[in-house]
């Protein structure tokens, strides 16, 4: 079912039984995706308020809640779940199986693999030199692994790895990569030993 109120342009290409609540619009350009075309998998539900710009190939069965916002030109695959008012924002990677929980902030360059959860209030980071004049040219998205599990409000910096089955703390502040199979929480990030 597609809402009265929901707008989707002319550059959309929607799967079978895909759902679109109120208010959203699907298809949005600008200069970094113009010409392009956004393609939702089938069985997707979109909720109500969200945005989704054009260039973006979404797997099946993806669903999002209110007001979430996609930016341009990103790999989503089947199975993700998006949260409400979280926000992905360009040439983001998603693979198959992912969980992105509420408020949540995913910023260009960042890949997560297959079967990762993100909880919510996660923030991952990608501008190593924040405001500076080289800044766009220096971006470097996390990367978090193959069922990886980042608790609430952790912050991942620049260019971090979290490696596969690894476990990020809630509240943590990842500065460095964390090795497979290994848990870390604090601020720094510290691997806790097994007792």
């Amino acid at each position: 079912m597609i809402s009265d109120s929901a707008r989707i342009l002319p550059n959309v290409e929607l799967g079978k039984n895909v759902s679109i609540g109120e208010n959203c619009l699907i298809g949005v350009t600008n200069s970094h995706c113009e010409g392009k075309t956004t393609v939702i998998g089938d069985n997707s539900v979109i909720r109500s308020h969200s945005v989704i710009y054009a260039g973006n190939v979404i797997g099946e069965n993806f669903h999002c809640g209110h007001a979430a916002n996609i930016r341009e030109n990103n790999k989503i695959g089947n199975n993700v779940s998006l949260g409400t008012h979280s926000v992905i924002e360009h040439q983001v990677t998603i693979e198959d199986d992912v969980r992105i929980h509420t408020q949540v902030f995913i910023p260009e360059h960042s890949v997560l693999q297959k079967g990762c959860w993100i909880g919510p209030n996660v923030v991952l980071t990608n501008a190593k030199f924040p405001n500076q004049p080289d800044t766009k040219a220096n971006l470097a998205g996390p990367i978090v692994g193959k069922k990886a599990r980042v608790g609430a409000n952790a912050t991942l910096l620049p260019g971090v790895k979290v490696g596969l089955s690894a476990l990020v703390g809630a509240g943590s502040v990842v500065t460095k990569d964390v090795p497979d199979g290994t848990t870390v929480a604090g601020n720094p990030a510290k691997i806790l030993e097994n007792k």
